[in-house]
């Protein structure tokens, strides 16, 4: 068996799971976002109450830049004081258990290159749609992370830049599920405007103002997911994220893509796309197939 943690900005996820995936068991502590000893007491925590003595090793998924061969966060993203933390060695040493740590974003990549929409393919990329837009590119098979190890951070993609101000309008922005959740919920004065439910339920039922935003939503994305298909001349694109529940997402990103490429007679891309297999689970699958992938790594360079 493996320990699994998935540290995301409200709470830390936790999984016991075996090597073809299957949970025996899983559960969830809020997270503190105060300082690294608040959030290390939490963490270890959780790992204290569990009994480790027959599991294998610990996989971690991390907000955050993660070098993954020494295990060291950059700019840990809702956990700003993880920058330059080695995570990965403090729980090993502490539990003395081999432990992998791996972008959580790009976990969910792994996740659905292991198991789920893009299982098999060569070329692909995942896009998680939530606060930003996170996820992976997976180039011959592989995740691709780059030389500075910031492959696949779409939200820093720009649209355009104002030439007056030089201020850029960003993909993460324009493409935040959780923005357009909000302008939708205060646009039809919802007691909370956040509720995704509630904001869907006025998309699906052709209510004008929700759709006039929801569409402009997916034409952005649309917009970058034409973008990534010259760029990358890829197989298939998976979307994740809550809002990837929502059939009409992917439909509407469709109907997006032809009106893009109706106006725009030159383009000639057609990209595929699908929904991703894995949303709340994403990556706890993706730390543990990055587990297996590293230590795999680790033992051939050993030989």
């Amino acid at each position: 068996m493996y320990f699994v943690l998935d540290i995301g900005g409200t709470f830390i996820k936790y999984a016991m799971m075996d090597t073809a995936g299957n949970i025996s068991s899983k559960g969830k502590m809020p997270a503190p976002r105060t300082n690294l000893d608040d959030f290390e007491e939490v963490l270890f925590g959780i790992l204290d109450e569990h009994d480790l003595s027959a599991v294998k090793g610990i996989a971690v998924s991390c907000p955050g830049t993660v070098d993954v061969d020494t295990g060291m966060i950059y700019y840990g993203g809702s956990f700003p004081f993880l920058h330059e933390v080695n995570l990965a060695k403090r729980i090993g040493d502490r539990y003395e258990k081999d432990v992998s740590i791996e972008n959580d974003g790009k976990c969910a990549a792994l996740a659905e290159l292991w198991l789920g929409s893009i299982k098999g393919a060569k070329d692909a990329v995942v896009l998680v749609l939530g606060s930003g837009v996170g996820g992976g590119i997976v180039v011959d098979g592989k995740l691709h992370r780059g030389v500075n190890l910031s492959a696949g951070e779409m939200s820093f993609v720009m649209d355009k830049i104002d030439m007056t101000s030089r201020k850029a309008q960003f993909f993460g922005s324009d493409c935040s599920a959780v923005r357009m959740v909000r302008l939708i919920g205060e646009a039809k004065q919802l007691d909370d405007p956040t509720d995704g439910e509630a904001v869907f339920e006025y998309i699906n039922n052709q209510d004008e103002e929700a759709n006039e935003i929801f569409n402009e939503f997916c034409f952005y994305l649309a917009s970058q997911i034409l973008n990534l298909q010259y760029i990358l001349d890829l197989e298939i694109f998976a979307i994740g994220g809550g809002i990837s529940a929502q059939p009409i997402l992917i439909e509407r990103t469709k109907w997006a893509i032809e009106e893009i490429k109706t106006a725009n007679p030159p383009h000639m891309a057609n990209p595929k796309i699908e929904v991703c297999k894995f949303r709340n689970d994403a990556n706890l699958y993706g730390a543990l197939y990055h587990f297996f992938v590293s230590k795999e790594k680790e033992i051939v360079t050993k030989q």
